[in-house]
């Protein structure tokens, strides 16, 4: 199996087109399918950038497509929270026949694609992107949140294996964000009622799991897995090893994995200091072919300092001002201020901060977590209903 997800066709960097880049990542594909005699694709989620993709990304997905199907590689697929799930779906039970199975409806989450190796069949279940408010009743999940949700779509993918032949191995393809695994600026909050991560245990009972959703690849077990995206798409995955998961499913339902590295258009790079410091510093020769983000810390900002930086940094895409303070300035900048910090949290300091310090009581938390989900299932709903 090739794991991976978050293609996010359509996307810049910076206001730098990917789409060639992205392109090169999907001939990198088929190249390893060819390679490595891969047996089915699995894309776990946001394959577009956005709900409406420009007609450039449309374009680059339909011509994969094709390249799959020509290649007789079998190829799940899910819709990920960056995507519209019915716009994906559109023409599935066609596609399906060129052994393209996109999984894009939250009903048939219990309804999986049987394929077989030499050992029995496997079954392959998707799990697009669940809103909880959207889809609770549906699952008949008891609580709203995601944990509740997936728990419901489980459920469904158990007991429908139960059905099956014994020693029937499951694959499981959810796009969410688990417990244990380490996000980047990039990715899109999902965040219901303060609470986004699942805990892993929801997924017990599967073979493997093919996660989407997190942009750095890592294993939260030797069973459940994200690929992370195949390029950067923020700065804060420059240290980041952008790769697909080759996995290997035994017989009897061991897993064995490797990493594919995937091509890297142009390294990033972070680096902070003073103007002229960064000018002058040999160190820094490694990173004039790179995209750099540079990080100002003058005390005073200096003049034309975009300017001067391409001059030495011609990729430069990202300039930010820290100016370094006296050790005992008691004020930081608001983008410091606001770091590592989520919605509900902002909001709760700007109450206190209008009322000289008094935070907001349990009513008025309870209403400001229903706010930002309000406002988060109808941006969803504005998606699913173009």
């Amino acid at each position: 199996m090739l794991h991976t997800s978050d293609w996010h066709l359509g996307r810049s960097f910076h206001r730098v087109s990917l789409l060639e880049a992205q392109s090169a990542f999907l001939d990198h594909l088929l190249a390893t399918v060819h390679e490595h005699d891969v047996d089915v694709v699995l894309v776990a989620g946001d394959i577009y950038d956005r709900a409406v993709p420009p007609l450039t990304a449309v374009e680059l997905f339909d011509a994969a497509l094709h390249r799959l199907a020509e290649a007789g590689v079998p190829t799940v697929m899910i819709s990920g929270n960056h995507d519209s799930g019915r716009r994906l779906g559109v023409g599935a039970g066609l596609i399906e026949r060129a052994g393209i199975h996109l999984r894009t409806d939250p009903a048939g989450v219990g309804t999986p694609v049987l394929l077989a190796d030499a050992h029995g069949d496997v079954a392959f279940y998707g799990l697009p992107y669940l809103e909880p408010a959207l889809v609770r009743d549906e699952l008949g999940a008891t609580k709203t949140g995601h944990e509740a949700v997936l728990t419901a779509a489980m459920e469904r993918v158990r007991a429908d294996l139960a059905r099956r032949t014994p020693g029937t191995r499951s694959v499981v393809l959810a796009h969410a964000f688990v417990a244990g695994g380490t996000p980047s600026d990039s990715e899109r909050d999902i965040t219901v009622g303060g609470v986004a991560a699942v805990p892993a245990g929801v997924f017990a009972g599967a073979d493997y799991v093919a996660l989407g959703h997190l942009h750095g690849s890592q294993a939260l077990t030797e069973r459940i897995r994200y690929s992370g995206s195949p390029l950067a798409y923020s700065f804060s995955e420059s240290d980041h090893r952008k790769t697909m998961w080759l996995v290997d499913l035994d017989g009897d339902g061991t897993v064995r994995a490797e990493r594919i590295a995937c091509p890297v258009p142009r390294p990033l790079a972070r680096v902070r200091g003073r103007l002229d410091d960064l000018l002058a510093d040999p160190a820094l020769d490694r990173h004039e072919d790179s995209w750099v983000e540079v990080t100002l810390t003058d005390p005073v900002r200096p003049a034309e300092p975009m300017a001067r930086l391409v001059e030495r940094f011609p990729h430069t895409l990202s300039l930010l001002f820290a100016p370094e303070l006296p050790g005992d300035e008691p004020l930081a900048s608001y983008a410091q201020r606001l770091r590592d910090r989520d919605d509900q949290q902002i909001a709760q300091d700007f109450v206190a901060h209008v009322r000289g310090g008094n935070g907001p009581d349990d009513r008025e938390r309870t209403a400001l977590l229903r706010a930002f989900d309000d406002v988060r299932v109808d941006m969803a709903r504005r998606e699913v209903t173009g």
